[in-house]
């Protein structure tokens, strides 16, 4: 029954415009021109923009939103995605303001706000920490709500919008990824959620918070917000789809040759709290999971050498990650290339892994051309 409504999407064309947006406003005003080279994409396929400022997408492929890769010296008005069906009415352009000049700025990683009624003071105390830090923005790396995983659309609803008001309380932009508690309904013998629910799975995220991966540029530095977290048969695993390890390719090859890369990502490329933590054989989250008649460790990425070996050809200098609730920092040479893999701990509280407490906090990494530095561990009480 929706083969033609499919087949329509495929071949419809969707336009839009990337313009200088002088005043502000969000608005294109006569005298405010379009900008060219803007790299915008579908999750997909991944176009420039024309002389004019437009740009042009045979969409379909993705999975219903539009983004802009905002560019370095620029950052977007609002929102920096719409859904196709507001491209479709007319409404797809976005509008970029020049960021000032500057040598350096920092950036903050936090992860696993696990949000809910009785941990929302973590997320407070989180926001008014970085407030305080003023830092260019900051990057959460998934687990934003307590449970989507195991419940019905009201109470996963009810964390999602507590999360989005909390998101927007913060001075500074932030860019999310989701992890594996965003997954709404999947494990369905406790959620009673089918697969039929058009929010199931990763459709949730993707209605609050538009693309589940993408990418931005600042100060020189390309980072890919990516999404590592798969569902297999009812249940979560590290691994990056097929149609997201095509849209990188494409995304990396619209950079200049040499740029430096930064991931980041929920549930992490690599991580030691497994070796750690001990091995898990029992309900929620074991250690191990089978697919395709092979078993794979679940909370690590399966296909890593996959997605690492297309991010190398550029220069992948960071790693960021999250899930795991401590605080890691792992360096690998692979063909000459070094890559900091550096996952952070929980913001809902510290973590007791194999016996050794791991203590709640963020990190605040300055950027100077292009060169990260090791980072400053701050402690959320």
């Amino acid at each position: 029954m929706n083969l033609p409504v499919v087949a329509l999407l495929l071949a419809q064309e969707l336009t839009g415009t990337v313009f200088l947006d002088r005043n502000g406003n969000g608005v294109r005003d006569a005298d405010e021109q379009g900008v060219a080279g803007i790299v915008v994409s579908d999750q997909d396929t991944v176009v420039r923009t024309a002389a004019d400022g437009g740009y042009r997408l045979h969409s379909g492929g993705g999975h219903g939103v539009i983004f802009v890769s905002a560019p370095t010296g620029y950052w977007v008005v609002g929102q920096f995605w719409h859904t196709v069906a507001e491209v479709e009415r007319g409404a797809g352009s976005f509008a970029l303001v020049a960021a000032p000049a500057q040598g350096s700025f920092t950036f903050v990683h936090a992860s696993d706000t696990h949000i809910s009624e009785q941990s929302v003071p973590r997320t407070r105390r989180l926001r008014e920490m970085v407030d305080s830090l003023r830092p260019e923005f900051v990057l959460i790396t998934g687990d934003l709500v307590r449970d989507a995983l195991r419940v019905g659309e009201a109470e996963a609803r009810g964390y999602y919008d507590l999360f989005a008001r909390e998101r927007a309380a913060f001075r500074t932009p932030v860019y999310t990824v989701p992890g594996n508690h965003e997954l709404f309904g999947i494990e369905r013998h406790l959620s009673k959620v089918e697969p039929s629910h058009p929010l199931f799975g990763k459709a949730m995220y993707r209605s609050y918070f538009g693309p589940d991966y993408y990418s931005f540029n600042v100060g020189g530095v390309h980072f890919v917000g990516l999404n590592t977290v798969d569902i297999h048969d009812g249940w979560y695993h590290g691994h990056v789809d097929s149609l997201q390890l095509r849209w990188l390719e494409r995304d990396l090859a619209a950079l200049p040759s040499g740029t430096p890369v930064v991931t980041f990502d929920h549930i992490p490329f690599y991580s030691t709290a497994d070796e750690l933590g001990g091995f898990e054989d029992g309900p929620p989250a074991p250690t191990l999971i089978e697919i395709g008649g092979k078993r794979v460790f679940r909370h690590v990425v399966a296909n890593a050498d996959t997605v690492l070996a297309i991010v190398a050809r550029q220069q992948h200098v960071m790693a960021l990650g999250g899930h795991v609730h401590i605080g890691e920092r792992l360096r690998y040479v692979r063909d000459g290339q070094e890559t900091r893999f550096e996952n952070s701990s929980a913001t809902v509280g510290a973590s007791n892994t194999g016996g050794r407490v791991f203590p709640s906090g963020f990190t605040i990494y300055t950027v100077t051309n292009g060169a990260i530095s090791e980072g400053r561990f701050a402690r959320i009480p």
